[in-house]
């Protein structure tokens, strides 16, 4: 195209120009693109490379390979899972009992928020434990009326069921019986006290002596103890002295008494003779006197030379209920106090006694005139986390508001006891203990409502316990979820379809990688194709490793199995890995173990208190010599001499605490510990309080920080953390109360040690009570724990690496920043970033040589243009002077 004046078309003879000097760009962009295609590629093999490692991740470990199942006949009774550890078996599960958290109840007061007591600080103390003693209420003796004509029918309910009595119901056996016939639906059983006469019924026994036609007769429980006719002789009277021989040892009198289940303690001589009837029958004792008044003289109650007209004493005795799992027990019917019962809802433990488990923490909870309300005592101690859950139940009567208190901590060992102690010299709040207190073995002003119980059963016929409704090791490698009460099977069996199905994954792993690498390296004959990265050295390396790794064996081993053809995998002829079933089922049959060994990091060791704990990649398999020079130790302070019972603590003691302490120190493990105030009767019985106060100390356990208070061989009391090594350590400082100088004496803390020693004659690296080979060593990674022993050889430490563990590791290597496939696409990123520059260094070359061409084209078209115009006027003149001439 050309404007006017011009002669030359400049931009198409640019343009035209500039196609030609631009051609080079075209190689660029070839050169880019081709790049571009191998990065593609070699994504994809990162991809394929990261696939694979995925599928190898729940290969690496052994526990997959070793799985069981364990499988109850009634699933709605029982569920069960089993580790490795367990063996095959059949076992029969009895289900007796359920595990439940106790629960206490205060007494009904009018308004939740209305302060209770002065306000004064009173500490309320939470310790846990087991509690002795049986559950109930005691009765008194049947009254008058029933004795004489039993307990009438519909007189007593027990838990809404009625109570069969009736005219032969008077006596404590007879109710107690019919009252356990129904015990399978109230959970109620009755025992009945023994029937005892008075120590002192013969205190006032005098001579009898008969005249006349007078005749006297004394038994016992229809027994006949002494008998006198008429015309007592002198010296022949029935005397206190006569009574006791007739009741001698191995005599017919005393062998008679013992057929008819009453036993005899004192002596009439001494005036303490007693008899009781230890089945709760009645027991009459019967003077039956004859003739006219004044005839008989002497007997019981009657001096000598006294008028004795007879006597009959009927002695009754009462029953005592007990609740089958602690729960309250409702009396009811017609006339309860027939049978010595009174209407109404209670119980408590009778004869109790607590004692305290030192693993469960303590709490305490501090009260004053800013929470003493129902509702504030709740919300201070749901606040304090202790253990205790708080709620507040309304039951609708005149006095309707009850705090309710339930266990965090199920089974027996879960118990509560609560104290109140006062502050800074004060006593405890009355109304807040007479409200709130509750010792089994004391006074039990809160009721229960639901007991601490363990789940029982039986396995096998064996008895087991466990304090929740989660029982493990009752079979060893098994955890069995109790649902319900009830009998049923447990089968435990290898999981083979798991472990087959674990093998199987293996393989197709592989096969999957396998098939990507062919896709990308290989060349396709049919479509004439070749894959991107066909002849590349980090793809063929690639490979090669892999199978490399598959072809070789695996060393460290101790087991039958030591490569992948024992159980039946093998390469096929296309390179892909192949599966042998049978070959597998017959090593799973014989060899079930030792397969996990062929994929899994397996660590083992020759002494049973040393453990392996984990591995790197860098660990080498072998087997290790190990060789302890010193044991880990625990923080501790000891007391400067043996303790003896009973130890005292005084009201408001608090100490300072240091736990686990870094240097320099730090705050937060320094904490206030409570300790409960009271007499504790032995060194034992405080230890275990002293242990629960510190790990209820919420600093301590919201760090999982613990200590451990025992009574050493010595009789000393030894605190010590629960943690071992350097960084273990105990101190403590008098706050209030009781100085720790009383308890421990003068002695100084010591603190904890690190375990050392060699692997292998490696150096290693101990931490508490685990070592951990140094780098650049064979055992370099490998981390085993050392829980107890002495010093010196301690046996061989095994490590062996199976392929999918090694195949993981491998494949970390190809992936990470120094691998093969980061270094390759590092370096095309880095050309196509090159190429970028050239071709953007001759693009901006192109743009001054077109600048070039159009100067040089339109200073042509100028010259000529104006050569153009010369020649015009030229011709013009030239016909001008033709037509002149």
């Amino acid at each position: 195209m050309t404007t006017s004046g011009s002669v030359l078309d400049v931009n198409t003879i640019v343009s035209q120009l500039m196609a030609v000097e631009q051609a080079p760009l075209a190689k660029f962009d070839q050169k880019t693109a081709s790049y571009q295609a191998t990065l593609s590629a070699y994504g994809s093999l990162s991809g394929s490379v990261g696939v694979f490692q995925s599928a190898l991740g729940g290969l690496t470990n052994a526990s997959t390979f070793k799985a069981l199942t364990a499988t109850a006949g009634n699933s709605d009774m029982l569920s069960a899972t089993a580790n490795s550890k367990a063996a095959s078996g059949n076992y029969q599960v009895n289900v007796t009992q359920l595990a439940q958290a106790q629960t206490l109840t205060t007494n009904g007061i009018a308004s939740s928020k209305t302060a209770i007591g002065t306000g004064s600080k009173t500490t309320l103390f939470f310790q846990f434990g087991n509690t002795a003693g049986s559950y109930g209420m005691n009765g008194t003796s049947l009254d008058s009326t029933a004795l004489a004509g039993g307990v009438s029918n519909g007189s007593l309910t027990i838990n809404g069921k009625a109570i069969a009595t009736g005219s032969a119901t008077n006596s404590a056996r007879a109710l107690a019986e019919a009252i356990n016939a129904q015990s399978t639906s109230t959970g109620v059983t009755a025992t009945a006290t023994a029937a005892e006469s008075s120590a002192t019924l013969f205190a006032g026994f005098g001579p009898v002596s008969v005249t006349g036609t007078g005749t006297y007769k004394l038994s016992v429980g229809g027994v006949e103890i002494a008998a006198q006719d008429a015309n007592t002789a002198p010296g022949e009277e029935i005397t206190a002295t006569s009574l006791d021989v007739a009741l001698g040892v191995n005599s017919p009198v005393r062998t008679a008494l013992s057929n008819a289940g009453i036993t005899v303690t004192g002596t009439a001589e001494a005036g303490d003779l007693k008899f009781t009837r230890a089945d709760g029958s009645n027991l009459n004792i019967d003077e039956v006197v004859t003739g006219d008044v004044g005839e008989v003289q002497g007997g019981i109650g009657k001096a000598a030379g006294e008028a004795n007209g007879g006597s009959s004493l009927k002695i009754a005795s009462s029953i005592t209920l007990t609740s089958s799992n602690g729960s309250p027990i409702t009396v009811g019917g017609s006339n309860p106090a027939a049978a010595g019962l009174t209407a109404g809802t209670g119980g408590s433990y009778l004869s109790g006694g607590f004692t305290q488990d030192a693993t469960i923490a303590s709490g305490s909870v501090v009260i004053d005139s800013t929470n003493n309300s129902l509702e504030g005592i709740r919300d201070a101690i749901n606040k304090a986390g202790i253990g205790v859950s708080a709620s507040i139940v309304n039951d609708g009567s005149g006095t309707p508001y009850h705090l309710v208190l339930t266990s965090a901590t199920s089974g027996n060992k879960g118990s509560m006891k609560i104290s109140l102690s006062g502050s800074e010299g004060g006593d405890a709040e009355t109304a807040l203990a007479d409200l709130l207190g509750y010792d089994p073995a004391g006074a039990q002003n809160m009721k229960q409502t639901s007991a601490a119980q363990d789940t029982k059963l039986t396995v096998n016929g064996i008895a087991i316990s466990s304090s929740s409704s989660s029982v493990s090791e009752a079979i060893q490698g098994v955890t069995m979820n109790v649902k319900q009460l009830g009998t049923t099977t447990l089968s435990v069996n290898r999981d083979t379809n798991a472990l087959k199905t674990s093998v199987t994954s293996f393989v197709k792993a592989y096969n999957d990688l396998n098939s990507s690498l062919k896709k990308l390296t290989g060349y396709d004959a049919e479509t004439k194709v070749a894959g991107p990265l066909q002849g590349d050295a980090a793809a063929r390396s690639v490979q090669s490793q892999v199978r490399r790794m598959l072809g070789a064996s695996v060393n460290g081993l101790s087991g039958n199995l030591t490569t992948l053809g024992q159980i039946g995998i093998t390469f096929d002829k296309d390179g892909t890995l192949k599966l042998d079933d049978a070959k597998l089922a017959g090593a799973i049959q014989n060899n079930f173990d030792d397969i996990a060994g062929l994929f899994a990091a397996i660590g083992t060791s020759t002494d049973n208190q040393v453990s392996f704990v984990s591995s790197t990649a860098a660990t080498k398999p072998g087997k290790y010599d190990l060789n302890i020079t010193q044991m880990a130790t625990q923080g501790s302070l000891s007391s400067a001499a043996a303790l003896a019972g009973p130890i005292t603590i005084a009201a408001d003691t608090t100490w300072g605490l240091t736990l686990n302490d870094s240097k320099p120190p730090v705050a937060t493990n320094t904490a206030t510990v409570t300790i409960p105030a009271g007499t504790y009767k032995t060194p034992e019985e405080f230890a275990k309080v002293l242990q629960s106060s510190i790990n209820g100390t919420a600093a301590f356990s919201k760090r999982s920080a613990s200590v451990a208070v025992t009574i050493d061989s010595d009789g000393k009391l030894v605190l010590s953390s629960t943690k071992y090594g350097s960084a273990s350590n105990v101190g403590l400082t008098k706050l209030t109360g009781t100085d720790i100088a009383d308890i421990f004496g003068g002695t100084t803390p010591v603190e904890g040690l690190d375990v050392a020693g060699t692997l292998g004659g490696h150096a290693v690296v101990g931490s508490g009570q685990t070592l951990t080979g140094k780098g650049g060593t064979d055992v370099e990674g490998l981390k085993i724990e050392i829980t107890g022993g002495t010093v010196g050889d301690r046996g061989q430490v095994s490590f062996s690496q199976g392929y999918a563990y090694q195949l993981n590791n491998l494949a970390t290597t190809f992936l990470s920043k120094t691998g093969p496939i980061t270094s390759r696409t590092d370096g095309i990123n880095s050309s196509i970033k090159s190429i970028a520059k050239q071709r953007e260094a001759f693009a901006d070359k192109l743009t001054s040589i077109e600048a070039r061409y159009r100067a040089q084209y339109a200073k042509l078209d100028a010259t000529l243009a104006t050569m153009q115009s010369t020649s015009s006027y030229l011709t013009q003149q030239l016909a001008a002077l033709a037509a002149n001439s």
